[in-house]
């Protein structure tokens, strides 16, 4: 061996990367579903605020009318009116006795307790003076829908054709909404505020309404049909 020899040094061995090695995790398309998911519930609330804010309070001039509806509220667990029923019935009370009409339809069935909501306001109607044979029940309506339709079908098996229609101004919106699908003269009026509210209990109750409202422009009247 001549010289100095230059010894080779064996190449160096790669080191194999494991699945996923040097990349970060990517979250775009889970940012731009939940984007996308908020777009949509802030357009829903947003049409149904619009739809609540532009509903109709009447579809005629009339003072009189055939009937008042009331729709229907949940009673207490112990089977009371609750304050919710109360001002209703109460504010109901108020137009019978200045003669805004000859009778009451109270609507609703047994939906958050055993109670049937039509039968509790009824009862507390003629405990304030209302004489029994101008109260009429309607006990199987299990929403604003079918408060709607039920009260208006027993309209129609009397004959008759106009209705003053009492609610929470909460909840009154929704319900022109709905009645204006009906081939009945009716008015809105809104019961007195039930009970005092904070502003987030206020802000709440009209988030839920813009939510029903667009529930029901978008789903509910194309699904759920009028009962039979």
């Amino acid at each position: 061996m001549t010289g100095t020899q230059t010894r080779r040094r064996p190449p160096a061995r790669r080191k194999k990367a494991g699945r996923g090695a040097g990349k970060r995790p990517s979250f775009g398309w889970k940012l731009r579903l939940l984007a996308a998911g908020s777009a949509s519930v802030v357009g829903l609330l947003a049409l149904g605020a619009a739809a609540r804010h532009w509903a109709p309070t009447s579809n005629t001039s009339l003072a009189r009318f055939d009937a008042i509806i009331l729709i229907g509220y949940p009673a207490t667990s112990d089977g009371n009116p609750s304050p919710r029923e109360l001002a209703s019935v109460a504010e109901a009370v108020r137009e019978y006795e200045r003669g805004a009409a000859p009778r009451l339809i109270f609507t609703g069935a047994a939906v958050k307790n055993r109670f049937v909501e039509a039968q509790v306001m009824a009862r507390a109607a003629e405990a304030q003076g209302i004489p029994p044979e101008a109260v009429l029940t309607e006990t199987h309506s299990r929403n604003t829908i079918q408060n709607a339709c039920y009260a208006v079908h027993t309209m129609q098996e009397h004959g008759w054709k106009s209705a003053e229609v009492i609610a929470d101004s909460v909840s009154l919106p929704r319900a022109a909404t709905i009645f204006r699908t009906f081939p009945v003269e009716w008015r809105m009026h809104a019961a007195p505020a039930f009970e005092p509210q904070s502003t987030a209990g206020r802000l709440a109750g009209d988030l839920w309404e813009d939510a029903e409202t667009a529930r029901y422009l978008l789903w509910s009247r194309f699904t759920k049909s009028c009962p039979e």
